[in-house]
């Protein structure tokens, strides 16, 4: 079974889908959690939103992320 690290958190459902968007062009594959909130502002107050991916291809995005000033 695969572990799920988070790599990045956001306040932006949309910024999340982007670094998502960019992470899954370079073969990573990568999850959103905590996007849905019947409160919107709460979620870029508290950057309730998650980005995660697989533990084995945890560091490279981290990189790509990084190179996109997206990183955690």
């Amino acid at each position: 079974m695969n572990e799920w690290k988070t790599v990045a958190k956001f306040g932006d459902p949309m910024l999340a889908s982007i670094s998502q968007g960019l992470l899954e062009s370079n073969g990573i594959r990568a999850e959103i959690y905590g996007e849905v909130s019947s409160y919107p502002s709460f979620n870029v107050a508290e950057q309730n939103i998650e980005l995660r991916v697989n533990a084995e291809d945890y560091e490279s995005a981290l990189s790509i992320l990084a190179a996109s000033d997206k990183a955690e």
